[in-house]
C-alpha cells in the first residue's frame, strides 16, 4: 500500500501529539484554528462582502490591506506580551515530504495504528498554523484524516507548489 503513495519533499514544520491524551481539548483547539478569519477584520470583511460594499474594491489591494492590519494586530499582541493560545504538544518534528493525503516525517516518532492531532506551520501568505488529524501507518508515515476545508484546498495548493518546485530542479540537473 504504502508503495502507491507519492510524496514530494517538502520543508514543513509540526508539533504534535497523540489524540486520546486530551481530544476534547484538541478538538476545540482544532476548531479554534479554523477560525482565523474570524477576527473583528475578517468578521467585518464578511459583512461588507455580504453588503456588496466591496464589489468596486480590487481584491488583491483589500486582502494586502486587511494583512496588513492583521500584523498590525500581532505586533500589538507581541509588544503586549500576549499570545494566541495554543495547546503544549508533546513531539515537535521536520516533516521530510509531502502528499495530498499523506506526509512523512524525517525521525521515527509515530506509533503505527495511533491517532494524532497536530499543527502545521504553512508558509503560505498569511503564515499560520493549521490544525490537522492523523493516522500512523508506520513510525514516519502519517495519513491525514481531518482537516478544515479551507486547509485543504491550501494543502493541494502547497503539494501541487512543491511538485512543480521538484520538476523544475529535475530538469535543471538534466
Amino acid at each position: 500500500m504504502t508503495e502507491n503513495i507519492r510524496l514530494v519533499p517538502a520543508p514543513l514544520e509540526i508539533v504534535f501529539d497523540l489524540a486520546d491524551k486530551e481530544s476534547e481539548a484538541f478538538e476545540r483547539e482544532f476548531q479554534r484554528l479554523s477560525e482565523t478569519d474570524d477576527d473583528p477584520i475578517g468578521q467585518w470583511l464578511k459583512i461588507a462582502k455580504a453588503r456588496g460594499e466591496t464589489k468596486e474594491t480590487d481584491p488583491v489591494l483589500l486582502h494586502l490591506l486587511i494583512e496588513l492590519h492583521r500584523k498590525v494586530d500581532q505586533l500589538t499582541q507581541i509588544v503586549k506580551h500576549e499570545s494566541p493560545e495554543r495547546i503544549e504538544l508533546a513531539y515537535s518534528a521536520e516533516i521530510e515530504s509531502i502528499g495530498f493525503e499523506h506526509f512523512r516525517l524525517k525521525a521515527n516518532l509515530l506509533e503505527p495504528g495511533r491517532r494524532y492531532y497536530g499543527r502545521i506551520t504553512m508558509p503560505l501568505f498569511p503564515k499560520r498554523d493549521m490544525g490537522v488529524w492523523f493516522d500512523a501507518v508506520d513510525g514516519k508515515l502519517a495519513n491525514i484524516v481531518r482537516l478544515h476545508e479551507r486547509d485543504e484546498k491550501e494543502w493541494s495548493q502547497y503539494v501541487v507548489a512543491r511538485e512543480r518546485v521538484m520538476i523544475r530542479e529535475m530538469k535543471g540537473k538534466t
